[in-house]
């Protein structure tokens, strides 16, 4: 066979198929609320400053805004750059777990974590988005490691990263930029590391957590070149004595796959062999696909995840 008729025998889901179903529900969503759209992708507003009609609930849409405003000049809520985009992953955590936190029923979200297998914060749980500490790898300046959502109680905490039509964890700027040539710190020294030179604190946390011991990060090549944002957010997470949680779309296959015959292949997997056995019981995923279903057996947000399965595409 050739290239073309070996391509249509790949046992996985091609990662295109699944971005075209997810443009393909936002432009029918937008285009079913009479919302104004850029010209050439229909499943994106035509601009920033439409980000709120990409929130499904308006109470969601207020609460956001005044967390971004009462931010401003004290500490950091970003709004991403393409909140108004159909696609935003930001947008789509907004709009899943915004109505559980703004109506104060948390109870989906929690049996969902606990179904996970990590621990659920006891007490009054605070619920923040976009969180952040700059003394946990000493951020000086810039933009800091932030967390999309942090729950925190009285004995546990638990820090959420929302993925929907990423391809990836985000890599390490300094080498995208050209400043660093990929080689390990763990192997070759620290001193060829910017990072490490203005004071940030990565490697140092890399070695508290034993990171460094294990035979993914102590290769030749830096582990942070291609998965920079997945250790950082593992890391802040154990830092602050609290549970990693990737929240991801089961259809995207750029993070978890499996071909017909059962074999599972993607990102997290991959990644988890990273992780030292010691923490493992601290770092786990949930689908929002999972998340939906506890929303919807709850049968007390019917109206606004009806709305929220039609907007993904999610049957």
């Amino acid at each position: 066979m050739n290239s073309r008729e070996l391509a249509k025998t790949w046992s996985f889901r091609r990662y295109k198929a699944f971005e075209r179903e997810l443009r393909e529900a936002a432009a029918k969503w937008f285009f079913s609320k009479g919302l104004i759209t850029h010209t050439r992708m229909r499943y994106c507003l035509k601009a920033f400053d439409s980000w709120a009609e990409n929130i499904i609930c308006a109470d969601v849409a207020a609460y956001i805004r005044q967390e971004h405003e009462r931010n401003l000049g004290t500490d950091t809520f970003p709004l991403h750059k393409y909140l108004h985009h159909g696609l935003s992953s930001q947008a789509m955590v907004f709009n899943l777990v915004g109505p559980l936190i703004v109506r104060k029923d948390l109870e989906p979200l929690r049996i969902a974590i606990k179904k996970a297998g990590m621990n659920w914060p006891t007490g009054k749980i605070n619920a923040s988005f976009e969180y952040d500490d700059r003394t946990v790898f000493n951020e000086d300046s810039g933009q800091p490691t932030s967390i999309d959502l942090a729950l925190s109680g009285e004995t546990a905490r638990v820090f959420i990263e929302a993925k929907l039509v990423e391809r990836e964890f985000g890599g390490c700027s300094v080498f995208a930029g050209g400043d660093c040539d990929g080689r390990n710190p763990l192997q070759y020294g620290y001193d060829g590391c910017y990072l490490h030179h203005i004071g940030r604190g990565y490697w140092e946390r890399m070695n508290e957590f034993s990171f460094g011991g294990t035979a993914f990060a102590s290769g030749t090549i830096c582990p942070f070149i291609n998965y920079y944002q997945f250790f950082r957010e593992v890391l802040f997470s154990l830092k602050k004595d609290g549970c990693f949680v990737l929240l991801h779309d089961e259809r995207n296959p750029a993070f978890l796959k499996a071909s017909s015959d059962g074999k599972e292949s993607g990102l997290w997997p991959f990644l988890m062999e990273a992780v030292p056995a010691e923490h493992t019981r601290r770092i786990g995923r949930v689908t929002i696909q999972q998340l939906v279903r506890e929303i919807d057996e709850s049968g007390r947000h019917n109206g606004w995840i009806n709305e929220f399965k039609e907007k993904y595409g999610i049957e």
